[in-house]
């Protein structure tokens, strides 16, 4: 097993036995056709989390007292189909214990066999992509376990709603359900779209983050960085109403590629993934407190 404590914190159920959460690391960045250091981004991210805050303000909780245990990383660092054969069966055995399962990327093929695992394993699974790109692709470069067809597979066995979207080639038009995609220039300006995406999810639903969903000027520290994207408040105010409304089964976070000069990208990871384990946990971390 890692070595590695979350948030650098000894709560006391930290071990596989006594933890709500288990995050998985899939250090993959195989596929990525333009920027390259997805494969180091859990560690960003881990340093990152051993050096933030504990107490989150919004929630007035500390959502490491949870217990977040590390697994053992997904080692295959260059072929696509062994990481997606790995991140599958490691996925379904994960599943089966009844924890809440969270991811680390890597780039978003990690994605895939994750999703494809958790489709399996509830019943009429919405996931929600947050995105700056489609990544719907059938295949890319000869694979359909490529960073370009993330959520292909989704989007024929799952109810897929797509925010952030701001970039895409022509040929993922056939895929796309327009309806249940929010286009970042349509949804800068006003909130509508939040409860009409909200409407549209199944009770079940994961999340897929692609880190590149914030616009760029906040996240830089990825493969495609775009314009024009998501803010912080944005982001947060809606996952904290999808959290408090659906029953998120899992979520994965990929796609940072840190740079050493600037880690403020890094913290950005590393808050988001505590603000999504404050949000699920919400009403378990009150009665830690109060017991506390």
């Amino acid at each position: 097993m890692s070595d590695r404590i979350y948030a650098g914190i000894e709560t006391g159920n930290n071990d596989f036995e006594g933890a709500n959460v288990l995050l998985l690391s899939v250090p993959f960045d195989g596929t990525s056709t333009w920027g390259k250091g997805a494969d180091k981004g859990f560690e960003a991210f881990m340093d990152a989390s051993d050096n933030m805050e504990v107490y989150d303000i919004e929630t007035d909780s500390e959502p490491y007292k949870i217990g977040v245990h590390i697994l053992d990383e997904i080692s295959e660092r260059k072929d696509a189909d062994i990481m997606f054969k790995a991140t599958y069966e490691r996925t379904r055995e994960n599943l089966k214990t009844g924890k809440f399962l969270t991811a680390f990327g890597g780039e978003h093929s990690i994605s895939i066999g994750i999703i494809k695992a958790h489709y399996e394993h509830f019943e009429d699974l919405t996931v929600l992509q947050i995105d700056a790109h489609t990544d719907l692709r059938p295949e890319y470069h000869g694979t359909p376990y490529n960073h370009a067809c993330a959520v292909y597979d989704a989007s024929k066995n799952c109810n897929l709603i797509q925010v952030g979207i701001r970039s895409m080639d022509i040929s993922e038009r056939e895929h796309m359900d327009r309806s249940k995609v929010y286009f970042a220039e349509h949804i800068m300006d006003n909130d509508y779209w939040v409860e009409e995406a909200i409407g549209k999810m199944t009770n079940n639903v994961y999340i897929t983050f692609d880190l590149d969903a914030f616009d760029s000027s906040i996240m830089p520290s990825t493969g495609t960085p775009e314009p024009g994207g998501m803010t912080w408040y944005q982001v947060l105010d809606f996952l904290r109403k999808v959290f408090r409304r659906k029953n998120v089964v899992g979520f994965d976070i990929v796609e940072l590629a840190p740079n050493p000069d600037n880690p403020a990208p890094d913290f950005i990871a590393a808050k988001l993934y505590y603000k999504m384990l404050a949000y699920k946990f919400e009403n378990e971390l009150k009665s830690i407190e109060e017991y506390d």
